[in-house]
C-alpha cells in the first residue's frame, strides 16, 4: 500500500534539523542552480556522476518556498474537486497529495527534495513516459513510478533514476516518477530513520 504525504505516520515523523544551509546547485546539472540543502546537492552530483557517458541529470526545481507550495496546493486541489466531485475534504486533501505535499511535510520547503530527469548529451530529454509535472488525471496515472503502460524505454530511465539516485540514499515518491528526496519526513519514515534531518526553510538559510 503506498503511503501518501498526507497520511499521519508522515506528519508523525520527528524533526532533528541539522541546520545544513541550502546551497546552489552547479549549473551542469541544474541550469537554473535551484537551492537544496548541502548534503543532497552532493548527493544528486555524485549521482550525475555515476551515470552512463552521454546521459546527465537535469534538475528543475528544488526549494520551494512556503507561499509557492500553498499555491499549488490550492490550484491543484480545485483541479481535484472538479474531477471528484462527490470526494469530500478530507479525500479530496489525501487525493491532492498524490501531487503536492501538505504544506507541514513538504519536502520541497525544506530543501530536501528535487523535481528531475534525464537529458541527452545535447542537454534534449530522455523519454521517462510522462513530461515532469504531469497529474494523476492528466497522464492517466502513467506519473505512478510503477506505473503499466509505459514504453520500454521510459521503464529503462526510471529504473536508471532509481539506481543512481537510491544508491546516494534518495527515496521516491511513488506518484511522481521526477521527485526524490533525502532528509525529510517522508525520507525518514521510508528508510526507517529516527527522525527527519531537515524542517521548513522558510527564511534565509542559504550559501552562495
Amino acid at each position: 500500500m503506498t503511503i501518501l504525504l498526507s497520511d499521519p505516520t508522515v506528519h508523525a515523523v520527528p524533526v532533528r534539523d541539522s541546520g545544513e544551509p541550502l546551497v546552489r546547485l552547479p549549473e551542469t546539472i541544474s541550469p537554473t542552480r535551484a537551492f537544496v540543502r548541502r548534503s543532497l546537492a552532493t548527493r544528486l552530483t555524485n549521482a550525475h556522476g555515476h551515470l552512463p557517458a552521454g546521459i546527465g541529470l537535469l534538475v528543475v526545481e528544488g526549494h520551494r518556498s512556503a507561499h509557492d507550495q500553498e499555491r499549488i496546493i490550492d490550484a491543484y486541489g480545485s483541479q481535484v474537486r472538479a474531477a471528484h466531485p462527490t470526494a469530500d475534504e478530507t479525500e479530496v486533501a489525501r487525493l491532492t497529495s498524490r501531487f503536492v505535499s501538505p504544506l507541514a511535510v513538504a519536502p520541497h520547503v525544506a530543501g530536501a527534495a528535487v523535481d528531475l530527469t534525464l537529458v541527452d548529451a545535447c542537454g534534449g530529454p530522455l523519454d521517462l513516459g510522462t513530461p515532469i509535472d504531469a497529474t494523476p488525471e492528466q497522464s492517466d496515472g502513467k506519473c505512478w513510478f510503477a506505473a503499466d503502460g509505459i514504453g520500454a524505454d521510459a521503464r529503462a530511465h526510471r529504473d536508471l533514476l532509481a539506481k543512481v539516485l537510491g544508491n546516494q540514499g534518495l527515496v521516491n515518491y511513488p506518484t511522481e516518477w521526477w521527485h526524490w528526496s533525502f532528509g525529510d519526513r517522508y525520507w525518514a519514515l521510508m528508510t526507517g530513520a529516527p527522525a527527519a534531518l531537515y524542517g521548513p526553510v522558510l527564511t534565509g538559510r542559504a550559501a552562495a
